[in-house]
């Protein structure tokens, strides 16, 4: 191993023992989750109520069951969303937004407004891009 990489190892066992090192949650990795393709749907539908994984389901358009499994337990992993489960046959679990979540809610509500107010321009822009771009490659 490279003298560049030898903390690598120490890393990984105290990730592994539950160790963790706040400075390396870096603000780059935390917009990453909270702008992911699905996180924004998921914390937008958890921002009105409990919400159980079905309804989840049915409200994110397009994702599948292991995506929203996956992100759910990130979004839990980073005190995002709460899971309750519910002693219940068959058991009943419910996800709900965090106080931290609530507080990003407004901002998530700010860019999709953004976006819907947008995508036309948007749409606009990428196929003047493709025109110029096909005109310029058969030159």
């Amino acid at each position: 191993m490279s003298q560049g990489n030898s903390a690598v190892t120490v890393e990984v066992q105290a990730a592994q023992n539950g160790e963790h090192d706040a400075a390396a949650c870096t603000v780059l990795q935390v917009l990453e989750r909270v702008s992911g393709k699905w996180a924004i749907g998921i914390l937008l539908e958890c921002a009105h109520g409990p919400r159980r994984f079905t309804e989840l389901e049915r409200a994110v358009k397009g994702i599948s069951r292991r995506m929203l499994t996956l992100t759910l337990r990130n979004l839990e992993r980073d005190g995002l969303l709460t899971r309750t489960v519910y002693p219940t046959v068959p058991p009943k679990v419910e996800y709900m937004a965090t106080p931290m979540a609530l507080e990003l809610y407004e901002s998530l509500v700010s860019l999709a407004s953004w976006a819907e107010r947008h995508r036309s321009e948007i749409a606009d822009a990428r196929s003047e891009y493709d025109r110029s771009s096909a005109l310029v490659t058969r030159v």
